[in-house]
């Protein structure tokens, strides 16, 4: 089954570098393409915070650094975890693939780039959510899967995996 969590990874690393490959060489920094008028759009963002733009006005010359620590630290324990579920192929590993391919996408840019390329762009009227990638994407979707299993499992497996 190891084989499958690597292929969901590797998958959302393609996808993810492919499509920061498009928005790089087909929108000028800081240019927008609108999608859907209104709602969403496509606009080529460098960040060079954590998620959602956090920390990317730091002057701090540790700041990649430190995210980059983060990253590295962040993927040894989804590996670990990965590595204890890899007999399976439940909820629980394709989340853990899809969060283990996220964040292997953006340590990639942190690494080369020094920066993460953010894209997706959603926003209604006055309200605008932070741009964001595939990656990032594979992340939340990966952890609101871990969460749903936590919170939705029965009582009863619970019970059994505490004892």
């Amino acid at each position: 089954m190891r084989k499958y969590h690597i292929l969901i990874a590797a998958l959302i690393v393609l996808f993810d570098r492919l499509t920061k490959f498009m928005v790089s060489d087909r929108i000028s920094l800081h240019d927008s393409v609108d999608v859907v008028p209104g709602l969403f759009r496509l606009t080529h963002v460098q960040n060079r915070g954590a998620a959602f733009g956090l920390f990317a006005e730091s002057p701090s010359e540790w700041k990649v650094a430190i995210l980059i620590l983060f990253s590295v630290a962040a993927l040894a324990v989804v590996s670990a975890l990965l590595w204890k579920n890899g007999n399976a192929m439940n909820p629980t590993a394709i989340a853990l693939s899809l969060v283990f391919g996220g964040a292997l996408g953006n340590l990639w840019d942190r690494v080369v780039d020094r920066h993460v390329i953010d894209f997706l762009d959603f926003y209604y009227g006055a309200h605008h959510w932070p741009a964001f990638n595939i990656a990032d994407s594979a992340i939340v979707v990966g952890a609101v899967l871990l969460l749903a299993e936590i919170f939705m499992a029965p009582q009863e497996e619970k019970v059994e995996e505490a004892g």
